[in-house]
């Protein structure tokens, strides 16, 4: 009986010492607690009052020009535009190009060649080059809005008409929660910018101050990629990052479109066990990288939610509406628990639900 007894004493302790041994830190407690919001199912919050979309838009033109025709992300929101506009019954035209700031110039100059009513410069089609073109459209009548471009606390840049804004900086500061969660307070990352897009400037803002004010051992260093030079760059840069310090454990790509190539860096450099890839955007094909456990972590944003959200906003600029100042576009973790929920193989704005559709329907007074 005594054995039995101080057995089970030293089992208890042995457990009490395992607790003790496996507690999260407080900086792991408090990034976890940062991240549950985003991990439930988003609903739809309406970002303005119901208004007549037929009625309003009838005969009206929007020329959208994106950052980059090439990127996923943003071909699959201007498929998504594109639709929207066919249902409502008014002209949306997207600007093919390569990311050249030449070749939104030319863009900018089509728009209002041809009378168009808005120019929508979408996720990194930035302004801050176009500003000559963008006071010559003004001048012409026309609305220049810069889509997807800016966090809510960035103020509109090159003289734009209007912003659809989206909270970047929680992204941002969501990206370094996740490592100090599973790092348990103990990050050092390499932090794959992409400094010619303003949003940027929003992410690492966020970023670093849940790192600065939140994780006193975490540390992180940028490397930037310019938008024409991602394919060619992003792995060359990592790799060499990876390379030159030994002791990373997070590569963070701001953005999705950068782990086709980062995650090659990781796994050449043989890391793949040690260093691990969050990053943002919800591009289908990031988390395909998710469900193949290639990427950890992708902050997903719904591309036709992101469509509608952009489309609605500057409805509401040509139909003379109160301004969007929150277009309350969700964030939504994906990692390997959630990950299937988006289609095998992922498919755009998939795993979402679709509350969003009969909202912005209900929004728009469509039958």
């Amino acid at each position: 009986m005594k054995h039995r007894i101080l057995a089970a004493g030293l089992a208890a302790a042995l457990s009490l010492a395992a607790g003790a041994a496996w507690a999260e830190s407080p900086e792991a407690a408090r990034a976890k607690e940062q991240l549950e919001p985003y991990r439930a199912l988003p609903t739809f919050q309406a970002p303005g009052a119901p208004f007549d979309a037929r009625a309003c838009m009838k005969g009206k033109s929007i020329l959208s020009i994106p950052a980059s025709s090439a990127i996923p992300f943003l071909k699959t929101i201007e498929t998504s535009m594109a639709k929207i506009a066919k249902e409502i019954g008014f002209t949306l035209k997207e600007w093919e190009n390569q990311g050249q700031p030449s070749q939104w110039v030319q863009g900018m100059n089509y728009a209002v060649s041809n009378k168009f009513d808005l120019i929508d410069l979408l996720a990194g089609a930035d302004p801050r080059f176009l500003e000559p073109q963008v006071k010559a459209a003004k001048e012409a009548g026309l609305k220049v809005v810069a889509a997807h471009l800016t966090g809510y606390e960035q103020a509109p840049p090159g003289g734009v008409t209007g912003v659809v804004p989206i909270n970047y900086k929680k992204a941002g500061a969501l990206l370094a929660d996740w490592a100090i969660w599973k790092t348990d307070g103990n990050v050092n990352a390499i932090v794959v910018t992409v400094n010619d897009v303003l949003s940027t400037a929003s992410m690492m803002s966020g970023l670093k101050e849940e790192f600065e004010q939140h994780c006193k051992h975490c540390k992180f260093t940028a490397v930037d990629v310019p938008i024409p030079d991602m394919p060619t760059k992003t792995q060359t840069n990592v790799q060499s990052a990876l390379l030159a310090d030994g002791t990373v454990n997070y590569v963070i790509p701001l953005y999705d479109v950068l782990s086709q190539w980062a995650v090659p860096a990781v796994t050449i450099t043989g890391r793949q066990d040690k260093v691990k890839v969050a990053t943002f955007n919800g591009t289908p094909f990031a988390i395909g990288m998710v469900q193949d456990g290639k990427i950890e972590m992708d902050i997903g944003e719904n591309l036709d939610w992101i469509g509608h959200a952009v489309t609605d906003a500057e409805m509401r600029m040509l139909c003379g509406l109160p301004t969007v100042t929150d277009p309350k576009i969700p964030l939504l973790i994906f990692d390997k628990s959630n990950a299937a929920t988006a289609g095998k193989p992922p498919q755009a704005s998939t795993g979402y639900g679709n509350a969003y559709i009969e909202g912005y329907r209900k929004l728009w007074k469509l039958p």
